[in-house]
């Protein structure tokens, strides 16, 4: 049997795992319910639309039908320097729930969840501001050909967490704890999610589609270019649904390039050195167009010189 419980904010920190450090802009109202989310899905992330925009991973959201999934999205941040910590889950106390994200100076903790594209479980290695402007890291998200990006940099990545668990603690999640850093980050000016942000989450509640109830797992929409924007090139659909906490996914990805499991389980990059040996076969077109191309000519010219004149005489020979 399910049980739902709307809580203020005080009693809404009881449930949390990271008590004496969580801020009242990362937390907002809480929802605490008795089951767990499920894992994240796996996707890739849709390329980045204008330079300036910022990735926001997906997660499970609750609502009055249950859990629902939110899109990740590249979205505007509100003001210069600040960097987007996702909202997260984690049990306490026999209850989920839900952490809100904020944006800060610093990232704060997200309960060790392992989003993607950057978000590891500690910290986001996707991007970094540098004199007013945000330089992102092509080794991890993707930034496509369609926008003319200048303020990029490559670093690798390494990331021990290749499940995807989408909630710290109890049965199953993730045994993070927050480190001195995330718990100073927690202490700093934080801003709540943009209007962007919020309408986006919105839609998302909205969407028969986006139920968990509905997708099993995998939705079609689980990733946008923009904010609000379900349908159009932009979306990108789930490739599978992740199976439970015990079995994570990216097992098969982490047995190739353990290190980095989560760029290969969703970075567009790892489908593409693939596509490569598919461009293989164009190299024998050559092959085709060079000796085929020369022996038609000469094989018609062949049969149509000497032939017909020797048929010729024999039908004379008959004719007399």
């Amino acid at each position: 049997m399910r049980s739902i419980h709307v809580r203020s904010l005080f009693p809404a920190l009881l449930l949390l795992l990271a008590l004496p450090i969580t801020s009242h802009a990362q937390i907002g109202v809480g929802v605490s319910i008795n089951i767990e989310p499920p894992a994240l899905p796996v996707y890739e992330q849709p390329p980045l639309p204008e330079v300036g925009y910022m990735w926001t991973p997906g997660y499970w959201g609750y609502g009055a039908a249950g859990y629902f999934w939110v899109p990740g999205t590249w979205v505007q941040p509100p003001t210069v320097g600040v960097l987007w910590t996702p909202g997260y889950w984690g049990f306490r106390d026999g209850a989920y729930a839900f952490n809100e994200g904020y944006w800060g100076p610093h990232i704060g903790f997200y309960g060790g969840v392992n989003y993607g594209f950057g978000y590891g479980g500690v910290g986001f290695e996707g991007g970094e501001w540098r004199g007013g402007g945000f330089f992102y890291n092509q080794a991890v998200v993707h930034i496509g050909s369609d926008v003319h990006v200048t303020n990029v940099y490559s670093k690798t990545v390494v990331v021990n967490n290749t499940t995807r668990v989408s909630f710290n603690g109890g049965s199953g999640g993730t045994s993070a704890r927050p480190s001195a850093a995330e718990m100073s980050a927690a202490q700093e000016h934080h801003v709540p999610p943009t209007a962007a942000q919020t309408s986006h989450v919105h839609a998302a509640s909205t969407n028969h589609a986006l139920l968990a109830s509905v997708n099993h797992g995998a939705p079609a929409i689980a990733a946008t270019q923009k904010p609000g924007e379900f349908s159009g090139k932009g979306v990108v659909k789930a490739s599978h649904a992740a199976p439970a906490a015990s079995h994570p996914s990216p097992a098969t990805h982490a047995a190739k390039t353990p290190a980095a499991s989560h760029e290969a389980v969703a970075h567009p990059a790892a489908p593409t050195p693939e596509a490569k040996p598919e461009a293989k076969p164009m190299a024998e077109k050559p092959m085709a167009e060079h000796p085929e191309a020369a022996a038609p000519p000469k094989a018609a010219a062949k049969p149509a010189a000497p032939k017909p004149p020797a048929k010729a005489p024999e039908e004379k020979k008959e004719q007399k």
